[in-house]
């Protein structure tokens, strides 16, 4: 039985994806209804499907302290931490912790692979990667950890947690852990992932990519369309930030019943759902959004349409974002968790981008278009391969 946990305030938050750079932009399209996927312009062969690209990666440069982290991934990340003046607050933070009393707990599915797979390409007559690419620093899956870590200037507990696409979700839960535990006094957690040819030609081989924009529990879906992002908050306890919106609770589970198929009954998406109410302390009826998984597979969406249909009343609302930003992996839970965030502060439920004819599984919840409502609590769900799930639940600060 999960016992509840005290709440920790966001303190600071602040997302990057092909919505563009910062809180503003993403509030901006998910109310307007204005998603960001574009036709593939990315991987190395041609591949007909659509993207979730962040533009302005490639113009992005490390600082040269940090030169030895140069990658595609680390770029992103770096790129997301200067957004909402999150990269002063952690700072600020790590100055009234120390540096060693604030964690850092990322996410990831593929760290920086793609660098990995450009010194591949390019091979030698020796069979050696090119001379710039000899860095084993960036062809491991703690590169992203390690860039941040350094570059933020911490030395508490440093973590990366890879459970596909739950990834970063469950960071909130490692947080929340070693906050509790006394390891640490803070944390900054997150998520990035970048678009490279593994992940493209990798879900494209299990026929799980859309030739179009994808169309999240509608009935015509034909797939996921893969994106990237980069997201960061800062974890405190409440009596720091008494104002800031709260981590309520997170739930998690591992059914285990296939590599890349959830299980028909959405036995452990349950088990993680009722684990973040029984945690925050919450009844179903009190949850006002949920954020859905709902990448736009067949049976992703029907599982997770089934389970959100039977486990809440007609009043919650519930949408997938991904119509608007691609499935973004390892990225996926911080984006989604920020989405949470922000239906939150500005009482938005975001619209269900390219669902016209919704699935039959779909309940009343279901918000197809954006809505202006009260939001207290959010809810959001991160269903990785594997049966790797989690859920987090998110709260206003009482008045």
């Amino acid at each position: 039985m999960s016992v509840p946990i005290q709440p920790l305030a966001v303190s600071a938050y602040t997302v990057t994806s092909a919505l563009g750079q910062g809180l503003d932009s993403h509030l901006a399209a998910l109310s307007s209804g204005h998603g960001g996927l574009r036709e593939n312009d990315f991987s190395s062969a041609p591949l007909a499907c659509w993207i979730g690209r962040v533009d302005g990666v490639e113009e992005a440069e490390l600082p040269a302290a940090h030169a030895s982290w140069e990658c595609r991934n680390n770029r992103l990340a770096w790129l997301g931490l200067q957004q909402d003046r999150f990269l002063e607050q952690a700072l600020d933070a790590r100055l009234r912790y120390g540096a060693a009393r604030v964690a850092l707990v990322l996410g990831t599915s593929t760290a920086s692979i793609g660098a990995t797979e450009e010194g591949y390409r390019h091979l030698d007559a020796d069979g050696r990667m090119p001379a710039e690419l000899r860095r084993p620093l960036i062809h491991a899956p703690h590169s992203l950890a390690g860039f941040v870590a350094e570059a933020l200037g911490l030395e508490g507990p440093c973590l990366t947690v890879s459970t596909a696409c739950s990834s970063s979700a469950k960071v909130f839960a490692t947080a929340e852990r070693l906050i509790r535990l006394g390891l640490a006094d803070a944390a900054i957690v997150g998520g990035v992932d970048t678009l490279c040819d593994s992940v493209l030609f990798g879900f494209n081989a299990l026929e799980l990519v859309s030739p179009e924009p994808c169309r999240p529990f509608d009935q015509a879906r034909h797939g996921i369309s893969i994106g990237e992002a980069a997201g960061f908050a800062l974890l405190e306890r409440v009596d720091h930030a008494p104002h800031a919106p709260r981590l309520l609770g997170y739930g998690e589970s591992s059914d285990a019943h296939h590599m890349s198929t959830p299980h028909p009954e959405g036995v452990g998406a349950e088990l993680a759902l009722r684990d973040a109410l029984a945690r925050a302390g919450l009844r179903a009826e009190q949850v006002d959004y949920i954020n859905l998984h709902g990448t736009a597979s067949l049976k992703n969406d029907e599982v997770e349409a089934a389970l959100i249909a039977r486990a809440f009343p007609s009043t919650t609302r519930a949408s997938s974002t991904k119509g608007f930003t691609g499935h973004t992996l390892g990225a996926a839970g911080i984006l989604e968790a920020v989405f949470a965030l922000l239906a939150i502060r500005h009482n938005v439920v975001p619209g269900n981008l390219g669902c016209t004819d919704p699935d039959a599984a779909c309940g009343p919840q279901l918000a197809l278009q954006s809505e202006q409502r009260s939001v207290n609590v959010a809810l959001s769900n991160s269903f990785g391969f594997g049966g790797n799930n989690a859920c987090l639940a998110f709260g206003r600060a009482p008045a």
